[in-house]
């Protein structure tokens, strides 16, 4: 596992929306466009090997540039060329980060300075959520994939460690850029989970989540 010591100043960072990283979890990414393509080239070089994700952060003036400040840095774990030249990589969750200052520099992706102060929990083991109520959440989580025609394995959702539960699920449901970046900035997993909860609750009744998340 990286140590904290080993964690550089600045990371590439790669902002996709709706696309959620957390630490210990794994994500999947396709990568085909020219600038990431480099910037995988680029982070495999280094000891970290290390890619921000971050959520784009709307603004009313317009700037489509905006990035939340807040975001997660994975470890390029796997990767793998298809026959036309794009990659399927698969990132670890290390630890999130505080954006600081872009990087000024001559790469096409971007890059920012990065404090990981704060975080120093994302590099532990697994955490667990005392308060957890399975058998509620499952009911409600068998209600909202219902209500959106989905299917589970739920045998696997039974038997999941809390963690990998509601961080695997904060990943993979269909939440909004700004309620994905309320599940990342969780402080501990119960947290997170009570997060999940509230959105899943909030959809259920038909509501606009970011309506709770102001």
């Amino acid at each position: 596992m990286t140590k904290v010591t080993e964690l550089p100043g600045s990371i590439p960072v790669f902002p996709l929306p709706g696309a959620l990283l957390l630490p210990r979890a794994r994500l999947p990414l396709h990568l085909f466009e020219p600038r990431y393509l480099q910037m995988l080239e680029d982070a495999i070089k280094t000891p970290a090997r290390l890619i921000g994700m971050v959520q784009p952060n709307a603004r009313p003036n317009g700037d489509q540039d905006a990035l939340h400040r807040i975001g997660c840095a994975g470890r390029v774990t796997q990767f793998s060329e298809t026959e036309d030249g794009r990659y399927m990589i698969t990132l670890s969750g290390v630890s999130r980060f505080r954006a600081g200052n872009e990087v000024e520099g001559f790469t096409p992706y971007r890059r920012f300075e990065v404090n990981w102060d704060g975080f120093d929990r994302d590099q532990g083991g697994p955490e667990h959520d005392r308060n957890f109520d399975r058998d509620g959440f499952l009911d409600l989580l068998d209600r909202y994939f219902a209500a959106r025609d989905l299917s589970a394995d739920w045998s696997t959702l039974k038997d999941a460690d809390d963690e990998l539960l509601i961080n695997s699920l904060s990943m993979l449901l269909d939440f909004e850029p700004e309620e994905k970046q309320a599940l990342l900035e969780a402080p501990s997993l119960s947290t997170r989970r009570e997060t999940l909860v509230t959105l899943i609750e909030y959809a259920l009744r038909g509501g606009q989540a970011e309506d709770i998340l102001q």
